[in-house]
């Protein structure tokens, strides 16, 4: 029987959602942080709970050829990178295979699902990062949290990030050095600095800069913000956020311009698109281009469609999908991004959509109402998948094909499955990978009328 701190060795057979390795021991299922598949592997039990238990590697007995020494120094402890001790050709097929086994245990979907899309050169391409503050040998420091903790993991600099953007961290984390600026403390709630979140306009080399203060204003600004922009190339907008309630959330509702234009630019393809604080963007500008461009292939349009973009935040999928369709409505819940969409719809000169603000389940019968009928629906839910109001709103619209973008292969394959069983069929997914060295994928599956 397993015991907490017991040492065991264990052949990893596979690998789970998450990226950890996966063996068994007397038939019980062992996860193994920090192990691959094909390894054998000496580890230490951190957990035994009635049908699994959790382990963590602490010497590769046979490494998988796999296995790769992590660039960054930080890999083994920081939360923001899993799999920076696999192979990039490793991390390609392990996300394809996740994207298959979710589909097939979870929604008994059986299709085609193609190789995962990666990068020619998968290292620097976020652009976007959230530094959350602390302390370092009392003094201030960024970094990222541990994994499944708050614990801060002090940092200089992240090789998946792009460089403006640290450089922009450093700024701050040394402006509050020398003016003793105070950290925030999230169990006491006091201090002022939380989060240093940065923005990259990656085609224009805009950069937008956001302290999250518990407060709503700031000691030595003024030094601050020329120290910024005397440091920070490409400087656009300086922003305060403001987030007084104690909460794991990063963003408060309240933003603050002290500093430059209210919106960076950046571009997705030919078209253009503002960003404010709260935007939400693909974080991935290289390959979201990847994945916009297998959207539109798969939505199939002629110039005569009428297409209906659910979850549609800024409006960047809709705005593609406008240069090829008839008639494009975007349908968001969130006030700010409606706005965001339609001043993007205004600054390209696109005017064939029609931006809705509600809950797309509720919008999309009352578009029936008005006698709107979709040729095409895509769906871009968040990681939680579509409301089930929206699938059977979807459903009732009939349309011949429908193309849904997703983040979490698991709520993919359940909603796949309930639209198979109202009708439908999955003809085709594709995976791309919009974060290298994470767990994470994104997938884009074709569905049509059987």
């Amino acid at each position: 029987m397993l015991k907490k701190r017991d040492r065991i060795a264990i052949d990893i057979t596979a690998m789970a959602h998450e990226g950890q390795g996966v063996g068994r021991v007397d038939g019980l299922a062992v996860f193994v942080e920090g192990a691959l598949k094909g390894e054998r592997v000496l580890a230490v039990v951190e957990k035994v709970s009635k049908n699994y238990a959790i382990a963590r590697a602490e010497e590769i007995i046979s490494p998988s050829p796999d296995r790769i020494i992590p660039r960054c120094p930080h890999a083994d402890e920081c939360g923001g990178c899993s799999l920076q001790h696999l192979s990039y050709k490793g991390q390609l097929e392990f996300k394809t295979q996740k994207v298959r086994d979710s589909l097939e245990r979870i929604g008994r979907i059986y299709t085609t699902v193609f190789d995962t899309i990666g990068m020619e050169d998968p290292w620097k391409y976020r652009n976007k990062a959230q530094y959350p503050v602390g302390k370092k040998d009392y003094r201030p420091a960024l970094g990222f949290y541990m994994k499944r903790s708050h614990d801060l993991v002090p940092i200089e600099g992240c090789l998946i990030q792009h460089e403006l953007s640290w450089r922009a961290a450093e700024v701050v984390r040394d402006w509050m050095e020398k003016f003793r600026v105070s950290i925030y403390d999230e169990i006491n709630h006091k201090g002022l600095i939380r989060h240093v979140v940065t923005r990259i306009g990656a085609k224009t080399g805009e950069v937008m800069v956001v302290l999250v203060i518990n407060g709503r204003e700031v000691p030595h600004l003024r030094e601050l913000l020329g120290a910024l922009e005397k440091n920070v190339e490409g400087l656009k907008s300086v922003y305060l956020n403001v987030n007084t309630k104690k909460t794991n959330v990063i963003m408060g509702d309240e933003n603050i311009l002290v500093y430059g234009e209210p919106h960076i630019i950046d571009f997705i393809g030919e078209i253009k698109f503002t960003l404010s604080p709260n935007s939400f963007f693909q974080v991935n500008p290289v390959q979201v281009e990847v994945l916009y461009k297998k959207v539109m292939e798969y939505a199939g349009l002629t110039g005569e469609e009428t297409v209906i973009d659910a979850y549609c935040g800024i409006g960047t999928i809709t705005l593609f999908l406008a240069g090829k369709a008839r008639m494009v409505y975007g349908i968001e819940v969130v006030p700010q991004a409606v706005m965001d969409a339609r001043n993007n719809a205004l600054l390209n000169g696109i005017e064939n959509v029609e931006f809705i603000e509600g809950a797309a389940e509720e919008v999309m019968p009352q578009l029936v109402e008005r006698g709107i009928r979709a040729d095409v629906i895509v769906m871009d839910p968040p990681r939680r998948g579509c409301d089930e109001k929206l699938l059977d709103a979807a459903v009732k619209m009939n349309p011949p094909r429908m193309v849904y973008v997703s983040c979490n292969p698991a709520t993919l394959a359940r909603d796949l499955r309930y639209l198979e069983d109202r009708g439908y069929r999955t003809e085709l997914v594709q995976p791309v990978d919009m974060f290298p060295f994470t767990h994470h994928v994104e997938c884009v599956a074709l569905i049509k009328k059987t």
